[in-house]
C-alpha cells in the first residue's frame, strides 16, 4: 500500500513532534494532526514561538512543513476519512478510580479514538499505536473497531514512541532504534511493511525492528522502567553517600566507566518526573500483579518508592537545616518543568517539593523560564492537598516574571530543574540546595 494520508489523532508532545519530522522527511505524504481542543490547534498555526509543544528545533521543522504538506484541525471526522493510515497519540494516564486505580492505565482516551476510527472510516485503514500502552491493548482496539463498524478492514500496529521530552526532535532525526509491531498474518505484514516505507524516509533500515504486536506493546513499558530503575539506583545511593562522607558524583563517574553499565541515567537528582516513567511503572506493576507475578510487580514498586522517597529527602533537607519551620522564610524555586528544554510539568518534582515547604511555613518565589503562571497554579490546585486557596494565591505563592541572577545574603534557593541558564546565577551569598547537582 502506498500511502499518500496520514492523520494523527492527538497534538500533544507525542503526536506533535512526530507527525511534524514524518512530515518534513516525507514531502509526499500529507500529514494532519488532529484534536478535540480547538485552542490546541489554533496555538499549532498560529506564531511559531506560541506553539503548544516546546522542544529545541520543531520550531524550525513546522516552520518548513506547515502548509506543505503538514497540517492541523479540528476535523477529526474528515480527517479519519480521508487517511489511510491514523496514529494514536493521546493521553493515557493512570486510573484514579475502578480496577486497577493508582496503577493500571486508563484507556478512556484510546477507545474514544478507537470509536471515532469506526465511526467516520468509509474505507481499509491502518492504525497505529503511538500512546503507551499495556500489552494486549491492540485486542481492545480491535473489538471496538470490529463492533462499530461493517465491511472495513483494520490492522493494528504498536509503534510505541522511545522520545525524551527536550531532545525530541534530535530523537526523531536520528533514533536508536523504531519498533513496528503487526499481526504476523499477509495483511498484518502488509501494514507493517507500509510503515516501514515511511520511516525508511530517512532511518536506515537496520534500526527499524519488527515484531510481534504484544513484545512492541510491552518493549515500552519495559524500556522506560529499566531507565527508571537506574534513576532510583544512584538517588538511593546517593542517600548513602551523605551518611558516609562518599561524594555520589566520584561514584557514578566510577560506575559510569564500567562498559557494562555506561554513563547515562547515572546522575543523582531530586528524582524523576514526567508524563511516562512512574506511570509506565505503575502499569507495568498492576499487569504483573493481574498474572499473579506478586513478587516481580513489588520490585518494579520499589522504583517508585525510592523515587518518592528521594524527593520527600531532599524536601526534609531544607526543612531539617532551619530546624522543622519556615515560617517567614523565602525560599526562590528555580525550575517547574519536570527536566529542562520542555514546558512539561507533569509528575514534576517540584510540585511535591513545594508542597512540603509550603506546608513548612515558606513562602515560595517561583521561576521556570518556559512553564508560564497559570499552568503552575493549575498543578498546585490539581496536586497539592489540604491547602487554603484564599490564602496561598494571595500571599505566599509568588510568580517570577524575570530570574533572580544574583542572590542575597540569607537568600534560600533550591534548584529543581536542570535549565542551562541557572549555571550562570551568582549563589554565592545563598543557601543553596541544589536538587539538580547542577552548581560545581
Amino acid at each position: 500500500m502506498k500511502i499518500k494520508n496520514i492523520c494523527c489523532i492527538g497534538a500533544g508532545y507525542v503526536g506533535g513532534p512526530t507527525m511534524a519530522v514524518i512530515a518534513l522527511k516525507c514531502p509526499k505524504i500529507n500529514v494532519t494532526l488532529v484534536d478535540a481542543n480547538p485552542y490546541k490547534i489554533k496555538l499549532w498555526n498560529g506564531p511559531l514561538n506560541q506553539l503548544p509543544v516546546y522542544e529545541p528545533g520543531l520550531a524550525e521543522v513546522v516552520k518548513e512543513a506547515r502548509g506543505r504538506n503538514l497540517f492541523f484541525s479540528s476535523d477529526i471526522a474528515g480527517n479519519i476519512e480521508r487517511a489511510q493510515m491514523i496514529f494514536i497519540a493521546v493521553n493515557t494516564p493512570t486510573k484514579t478510580e475502578g480496577d486497577g486505580a493508582g496503577m493500571a492505565a486508563d484507556l478512556c482516551y484510546v477507545e474514544a479514538c478507537a470509536r471515532d476510527i469506526a465511526k467516520f472510516s468509509k474505507s481499509d485503514k491502518i492504525v497505529i499505536e503511538k500512546s503507551t500502552l499495556p500489552v494486549r491493548t491492540a485486542e481492545k482496539i480491535k473489538e471496538i473497531l470490529e463492533e462499530d463498524s461493517i465491511g472495513i478492514h483494520f490492522e493494528i500496529i504498536s509503534n510505541p514512541e522511545f522520545l525524551a521530552e527536550g531532545t525530541a526532535i534530535e530523537d526523531l532525526f536520528k533514533s536508536d532504534r523504531v519498533l513496528i509491531g503487526g499481526d504476523e498474518t499477509e495483511s498484518g505484514q502488509d501494514a507493517v511493511q507500509a510503515l516501514v516505507n515511511v520511516y525508511s524516509n530517512w532511518i536506515p533500515k537496520e534500526k527499524i525492528l519488527t515484531t510481534n504486536v504484544w513484545s512492541s506493546e510491552l518493549s515500552k513499558l519495559a524500556s522506560n522502567a529499566m531507565l527508571a530503575q537506574r534513576i532510583s539506583s544512584i538517588n538511593s545511593l546517593s542517600a548513602l553517600c551523605e551518611k558516609t562522607g562518599a561524594d555520589i558524583d566520584e561514584l557514578s563517574k566510577a560506575i559510569g566507566m564500567d562498559h557494562r553499565i555506561g554513563p547515562n541515567f547515572l546522575k543523582s537528582s531530586v528524582g524523576f518526573g514526567g508524563s511516562c516513567f512512574q506511570k509506565d511503572i505503575l502499569n507495568l506493576v498492576y499487569l504483573c500483579k493481574k498474572y499473579g507475578l506478586d513478587e516481580v510487580a513489588e520490585y518494579w514498586h520499589q522504583v517508585v518508592k525510592i523515587n518518592d522517597y528521594q524527593k520527600n529527602r531532599f524536601a526534609h533537607k531544607i526543612i531539617d537545616h532551619f530546624g522543622g519551620d519556615l515560617t517567614e522564610k523565602r525560599v526562590t524555586i528555580l525550575g517547574w518543568s519536570f527536566k529542562a528544554n520542555t514546558n512539561d510539568s507533569r509528575e514534576s518534582a517540584a510540585i511535591f517539593v513545594t508542597e512540603r515547604l509550603y506546608n513548612a511555613g515558606a513562602t515560595l518565589e517561583i521561576y521556570d523560564p518556559m512553564v508560564p503562571k497559570n499552568i503552575i497554579l493549575d498543578d498546585i490546585k490539581a496536586y497539592w492537598t489540604n491547602i487554603d486557596e484564599s490564602k496561598f494565591l494571595k500571599s505566599r505563592l509568588i510568580f517570577l516574571e524575570e530570574p533572580k541572577q544574583k542572590f542575597k545574603k540569607r537568600d534560600i534557593v533550591a534548584i529543581l530543574t536542570e535549565w542551562e541558564e541557572f549555571k550562570s546565577y551568582d549563589y554565592s551569598q545563598a543557601t543553596l540546595f541544589d536538587g539538580r547537582n547542577l552548581i560545581k
